[in-house]
């Protein structure tokens, strides 16, 4: 065999042990990193079309939100939501990180209290603790009941409504315990605030 021959049967022997790793990365890359996640991805359309989707609230056809994040309303006519560290943000999804003792969180607080309770025509010692404070994500969509019914008087106002009418809204909106046990009742802001509109 001459020098030539031999190169290239070298050659040859280096690369066959590459052949089974590499077919076997393909066939991972493949399977489990675009046809698992398909196979996933349809299921999950299949067996919750909605909750797949993003949980979007519709309106007259269009989506005006989705009831898993909190978005702000501008009117008086509207419900509001907690406040948002994030600015109501998907894409900065965060809370605070300020510590209970922090001047800074202290002094928002105090001012987000204030304007609270001018806004909704209370006193500042009846303003909800939530309707200052800013969840973990800064985008939880659910109020407390309470919540929902200090607001209850400006929302009757502004829409011309009895405001017997809009509490009765709130009771009919608002949740129980998931399952009878998890967590607490709560009012989703997103879904009263569309069904005020839809009573029009």
């Amino acid at each position: 065999m001459n020098t030539t021959s031999l190169s290239q049967t070298r050659t040859i022997d280096d690369r066959t042990p590459l052949r089974a790793p590499l077919l076997f990365a393909l066939v991972v890359l493949l399977g489990f990193g675009l046809l698992y996640c398909l196979a996933g991805t349809a299921l999950g359309r299949l067996a919750f079309p909605w909750q797949a989707t993003g949980s979007l609230a519709l309106q007259d056809g269009k989506a005006r939100g989705s009831t898993l994040v909190a978005q702000p309303f501008a009117d008086a006519r509207y419900f509001q939501p907690r406040p948002s560290a994030a600015n109501y943000d998907p894409m900065a999804a965060a809370g605070s990180n300020l510590a209970r003792t922090n001047p800074d969180l202290r002094k928002r607080m105090a001012e987000t209290a204030i304007a609270v309770a001018e806004r909704d025509g209370i006193a500042v010692s009846e303003v909800p603790a939530e309707l200052i404070t800013q969840s973990g994500g800064g985008l939880d969509p659910h109020l407390s009941p309470r919540a929902a019914q200090v607001q209850v008087a400006r929302v009757a106002k502004a829409r011309g409504l009895s405001a017997a009418d809009v509490d009765a809204m709130v009771v009919a909106h608002t949740l129980p315990r998931q399952f009878g046990l998890l967590g607490e009742p709560r009012v989703n802001v997103l879904e009263l605030n569309l069904a005020l509109d839809a009573r029009r």
